[in-house]
Parts: structure tokens; sequence; C-alpha cells
């Protein structure tokens, strides 16, 4: 079996997952402001005690990014404590086995192509929204992490040229705009979970804020698309609970931007694996290095 760690902004989740794919055990903690490393180590802590430890073969990590998978380190843009932090060295030390890293996306992507909503596409690009926006991308049937890890980073797209200014410098990226994040921020609101109840309520402002995370989200579709070529975007993470309510709009906006002859088809899908595809999907990366 694979041990499996899911960073986040708001979350780090560690779990066990068999070579089938079906999640054995699960962890989580918050993501702390300061010192996150020691809530990783707790979470292995747990996974090493587990009887089943002695069956791992190898850890997986998607991580917030970016990343950089050549030098085993992460630099998450809603995680500040780290920059340029040496995970896959950490890990490695406390667990004793190979280490496979790539964004939380690219993981994602993998998970969704192994056992969700991606199963049998050639092409799709995947994607996370949280509390940021990532994204990874299978091509020719293939996951595609590039050689940073971190291909299909869909979430610092530009969408709106002279949009907000986003936490990663530049501005009106699709992640300042689309996320869980931006949606609460643009209504008061402490979560995109608390706007999605409003919304189903009727509030206007509510239910503006998620046809604007809608909108950038169409645009960043339609210009993988025109970009890579592709079949299918999958959607997950926890604004993709929201349901119709991100959905229904996004389909809509995706028909005024998908335009051209090979994207207008392109269809959506949610995710499959809900909360599990992190872990899933970090326990594929190291299916996919095995393979």
């Amino acid at each position: 079996m694979y041990a499996a760690i899911d960073i986040g902004g708001t979350k780090i989740a560690a779990g066990l997952v068999d070579t089938g794919g079906e999640l054995l055990v699960r962890h989580e903690r918050p993501t702390p402001a300061e010192e996150p490393m020691a809530a990783v180590e707790a979470l292995l802590e747990q996974l090493i005690a587990d009887p089943r430890w002695g069956r791992v073969q190898a850890v997986g990590i998607g991580s917030a990014g970016p990343i950089d998978a050549g030098k085993g380190t992460i630099s998450p843009v809603n995680i500040p404590a780290w920059r340029d932090f040496p995970l896959v060295d950490r890990v490695s030390a406390v667990t004793r086995q190979p280490v496979t890293l790539a964004g939380d996306g690219v993981a994602m992507a993998a998970g969704e192509h192994w056992r969700g909503a991606a199963q049998g596409l050639d092409n799709a690009v995947c994607m996370v929204v949280s509390t940021g926006v990532g994204g990874g991308l299978i091509l020719g049937g293939k996951l595609r992490p590039g050689p940073s890890g971190n291909a299909g980073h869909i979430g610092h797209i530009c969408v709106e040229l002279d949009g907000p200014p986003c936490p990663c410098g530049s501005k009106g990226c699709v992640e300042v705009i689309a996320s869980g994040t931006a949606i609460a921020a643009r209504v008061g609101g402490t979560s995109a979970i608390e706007v999605a109840e409003s919304a189903r309520a009727g509030d206007p402002r509510a239910l503006a804020s998620f046809d604007r995370s809608a909108k950038a989200l169409a645009a960043a579709i339609a210009s993988t698309a025109a970009l890579v070529d592709i079949e299918a975007a999958v959607i997950g993470g926890g604004v993709a609970k929201a349901g119709d309510l991100l959905f229904g709009p996004l389909r809509e906006h995706l028909k005024e931007y998908a335009r051209l002859s090979f994207t207008r088809d392109v269809t959506v899908h949610p995710a499959a694996l809900g909360g599990d595809a992190g872990l899933i999907g970090a326990a594929a990366l190291v299916r996919q290095v095995e393979v």
C-alpha cells in the first residue's frame, strides 16, 4: 500500500491507500500558520503507528503550490511559513520511504484519472477549487506534471488583465477571483459554505459571487482547451460542493468563451472522489512512478 499526504492552505491530511485505490485510513489537522511541519510529523506518527504501516512501499505528497519536484521543495502561496521548504527530505527522514511530490492539482488529476470522473478520458484538466485554485493535466492518456511538477496550475492563469492583486504577486489570476476565499470575501462571509447557504436562500450578492467565480473558471477552462485540446474539465475541492450554484453558471459561461470548433464541446464534471481526492491522488502519484 501507499502512504499519502495532502497539503492545503486550510488543512493537512494523511492516509493509507491500497494498490486498488481504496483509502483505508485518514487523519486530518488544520494547517498551522506557523510550524506546519509539526502537523505533518504528527500525522505521519499516526500512520506509522498503524499495524499496516509495514506494508507501505512509498509516500506520495500532493501539495498546494508552487512546488519544485526536482528539489523536493514547496512554496505554497497560501502557506507563507513555507518558502523553499525541503518537504521531501523531511518526510523521508521520518518515514524512511521513497517520496514522490507534485502539486495538489496534479495529484487530484492523477487520482481522478485512476479512480474518478476522469477515468477513461485521454485529455482533461482537473481542478481543485478551494482555499486556492490548482490544477493538473491528463494529455494523451497520461498525467503530465511537467519538469517542476506544476503543469496545469490553472489558478494562476490571468483572466482579468486589470483584475485584483493575487497573493502570487500578479493580478487578475483565476485564484484571486474564483477561490472559496474570494467567494466569501466579496460578500463579507466567513466561508464559501456560508455564502452557498445564502445563495440557496436567494441572496443576490451571494449568487453574484458564485457567478463571478464560475465566469473566471469558464474563461480558464476555455483557454486551456484552446492551448492543449482537452475534452473535459473535472472540478473538485470545497467550492465544488456548492453543486449547481457553481456548475450551472460555469457551463453557461463556458459557452461564451469556448467558441472554437475544437473547444465548444468541452464538458464539465464534478470530481468523483470528493474529500478523498487529495489522498487517493497522492497515492496515484506513486503508482504512476511505479508503472
